[in-house]
């Protein structure tokens, strides 16, 4: 009687997808990505189903100043200071879901570092304590947060070569980013081991010719 029972018992949940993603926070096409792709695609799966890692740094440049570490970006000072504002909301609000729509809020907007307390923090995650970001921002917290963003980086193999960058399950290809940037909900859908979701219909990612590959 074994058998027949077995059907009835509790399957293993399966794994998530995990996808990295290695992006500047002033950056277009970064923006485009995290807002267009990535934060809709979130939102229409459930959580157990993908898990999602935010790196703000991308192509900057780490620089020991006089004793001090310094970041030089590649949009200039106003993106060091929108990655380091980023990194310091996640490290304040810890848990993914309170602090992915205060990003979404600030990379969809006018301005990634002028729109943090006045409209995303206040809208999406008031319980967040903006005088914390901010001393994070100006103190050491903040530099040590970017430091760490830069070795995860650095320790991207292949190196990456562009931003936005995006590592799934550890893993990053040519094949792989196309897929990403073309249907995310597709292949992460194509890619889960579990029961699929509604949103993923019939969806399945997409399978590229040889010649549109990057």
């Amino acid at each position: 009687q074994v058998e027949s029972r077995c059907p009835s018992l509790p399957r293993p949940a399966a794994a998530p997808v995990e996808l990295s993603l290695y992006y500047e926070s002033l950056c277009p096409a970064c923006r485009e990505f995290l807002v267009l792709k990535l934060f809709p695609t979130w939102l229409l799966l459930p959580q157990e189903m993908l898990s999602i890692t935010l790196v703000p740094y991308g192509n900057a440049q780490e620089r020991n100043v006089s004793g001090k570490l310094d970041f030089k970006c590649q949009h200039g000072p106003e993106e060091c200071l929108g990655n380091m504002m980023e990194a310091c909301l996640m490290h304040e609000a810890k848990n993914f879901s309170t602090y992915f729509p205060v990003i979404f809020c600030l990379e969809s907007g006018s301005s990634v570092t002028k729109n943090l307390e006045a409209q995303c923090l206040q809208i999406y995650a008031p319980e967040v304590d903006s005088g914390r970001i901010s001393a994070c921002v100006q103190g050491d917290t903040g530099v040590a947060l970017m430091h760490h963003n830069a070795q995860l980086t650095d320790a991207l193999d292949p190196p990456h070569q562009y931003v936005p960058w995006i590592t799934v399950n550890g893993k990053h290809t040519d094949e792989l980013q196309a897929q990403a940037e073309a249907s995310l909900l597709g292949l992460v859908c194509h890619l889960y081991q579990g029961e699929k979701p509604e949103a993923c219909g019939g969806s399945k990612a997409p399978k590229l010719p040889p010649g549109c590959r990057r």
